[in-house]
């Protein structure tokens, strides 16, 4: 894959081209996310490898805390042992990097903390336009999931209740008028449960966007529900880091 780079221009191109492309025509897109606290140079190589061999369509790449700051290394690794395009899907600032293909540039729109709406952006802003990465403006709630998240502590918001579809389904239309491009789902690393099937469809009849739907989401049956609901792409993390061989058996719920 080739990313075209034009100096001083944000590219809306490929990586939301793809994802809308496939919202379009009713294909359903599938996602490894990849924490670099929680991998090393083997683990990396080996997620790398299955998500290749597993059908898998992007690597997310992001962290909530990286303690390790090894986000440059964490690509490294991956592009040296896959192809598969990386979007970054950062938890601050420090995670934003011109060595990915694309990044979500995130603003955090079921939450009231000014810093993850807008103020964490004016920082990134100069840096993203200046590198030429893609980025794609992106509407990110937080669902709860019956546990108290990494996402939510380090956010400092509230998430969404999780049969409050009502409250989905606006807050998500309000992204959409904002100009977001993409509408992001997410009940967290490690969730209880995941989004509800009824919030995804809720939030599908109020919106043209491609969904993505993540956390909590362990068997093969839950990704065939939640696309069936609406999501347009479904992404997991933390139960590949449990179980990587349960990614074949995931991602095939994608094709099928």
């Amino acid at each position: 894959m080739v990313r075209h780079v034009r100096p001083n221009f944000v590219i809306f191109e490929t990586m939301l081209r793809q994802l809308q492309a496939a919202r379009s025509e009713g294909r359903k897109l599938f996602a490894l996310l990849i924490d670099p606290d929680k991998n090393n140079e083997s683990s990396l190589k080996h997620s790398a490898q299955l998500a290749e061999q597993s059908g898998v369509n992007f690597l997310l790449v992001g962290s909530s805390l990286l303690i390790e700051k090894g986000i440059e290394r964490c690509l490294d690794h991956l592009r040296s042992h896959c192809k598969l395009p990386i979007i970054l899907f950062p938890g601050n600032t420090l995670q934003v990097t011109s060595n990915a293909d694309a990044i979500l540039f995130l603003s955090l729109i079921s939450g009231r903390n000014p810093e993850l709406l807008i103020g964490q952006h004016v920082i990134a802003a100069p840096f993203i336009r200046k590198s030429g990465i893609e980025a794609i403006p992106t509407g990110y709630l937080l669902i709860d999931s019956g546990a108290p998240t990494s996402a939510s502590y380090m956010s400092q918001t509230l998430p969404i209740p999780h049969d409050k579809d009502d409250i989905a389904a606006a807050t998500s239309m309000a992204g959409e008028l904002l100009g977001m491009k993409l509408i992001y789902l997410d009940a967290g690393s490690g969730a209880r449960i995941p989004v509800r099937s009824s919030m995804i469809q809720k939030v599908r009849s109020a919106i043209d966007l491609p969904i993505i739907v993540g956390g909590g989401i362990r068997t093969p049956e839950k990704v065939t529900e939640l696309f069936h609901a609406g999501a347009d792409m479904v992404v997991v993390g933390n139960s590949i880091e449990q179980s990587p061989e349960l990614l074949l058996d995931l991602a095939g719920a994608a094709r099928n």
